[in-house]
């Protein structure tokens, strides 16, 4: 398994914050289709009329395309020895090593750099800031 340290992690955030944002972006996207595919059932279930195959269609192929996107930008992640814990917010985490202990270097889109970490068992919740290097 491959550790990080801080400073490798935050350099591998050069790669990763972009498909990290390509993530949370498909993945919004990916809720917004899910929607707009529920009204048209709904739609069509209410009163069977007033819709085109092709909408049916176009809103299934507009789901596909996002659930890829999101399973691209994880395999891309995952590749580089880093965990996705939550496509919503696009957080991450990075092996490594404190010491003796193995945790994880904590990181979510929208922050500068990496600058968390917590045990393996402790999750978000109980993230603690990184002493300056």
């Amino acid at each position: 398994m491959r550790t990080y340290t801080h400073a490798e992690a935050n350099a591998a955030l050069d790669e990763l914050r972009p498909i990290a944002e390509r993530m949370v972006a498909h993945r919004r996207a990916l809720l917004e289709a899910q929607i707009k595919q529920a009204q048209l059932v709904t739609r069509i279930a209410g009163n069977g009329g007033d819709f085109t195959p092709g909408e049916v269609r176009d809103a299934a192929d507009e789901v596909t395309r996002e659930v890829a996107g999101i399973a691209e930008c994880v395999r891309q992640i995952n590749e580089a020895g880093v965990h996705v814990k939550d496509i919503d917010e696009g957080l991450l985490d990075f092996p490594a090593r404190r010491g003796d202990e193995d945790v994880l270097l904590c990181w979510k889109v929208g922050e500068p750099e990496v600058a968390f970490w917590h045990g393996l068992e402790e999750g978000f919740a109980g993230r603690k800031p990184l002493p300056p290097d």
